[in-house]
């Protein structure tokens, strides 16, 4: 067997390394058969064992909870009806400015916010990352 044998099988096990001091606690998972499918499938994707499946997404810091989706999809929400809000009333400084000849002083205010809102976007797409 070659360097390059070597290093490619300890690249690609499937099993996680032993641990000097062994293992202390075994866990059981009860999942259905739907769901035991599905992580059958997606550890054979990432080439992986289940139980390794498992236990590094359990541990992983980039892992998404349940509770941490909820809030962002409620703060997407939250912002879909601020820019409602916001269109409508560019909207109406649209109608009053193409009526007459004045800008409406507010106008700078209603784009001020326009763009406070575009920035809040930016951030909770950054925080989704």
């Amino acid at each position: 067997m070659s360097t390059e044998d070597v290093a490619h099988s300890r690249l690609s096990r499937r099993r996680r390394a032993n641990s000097p001091a062994g293992t202390k606690k075994r866990r059981d998972v009860w999942v259905t058969a739907e769901e035991e499918a599905a992580l059958i499938g997606k550890a054979a994707r990432q080439k992986v064992t289940v139980p390794n499946l498992l236990l590094t997404a359990a541990l992983s810091e980039s892992s998404e909870t349940p509770t941490e989706r909820r809030a962002a999809m409620a703060e997407l929400m939250a912002i879909h009806t601020l820019l409602a809000r916001v269109s409508n009333n560019v909207n109406q400084i649209a109608r009053h400015a193409n009526a007459g000849d004045e800008f409406p002083q507010d106008a700078k205010a209603a784009l001020a916010y326009v763009r406070e809102v575009a920035m809040r976007i930016d951030r909770t797409i950054e925080g989704l990352m």
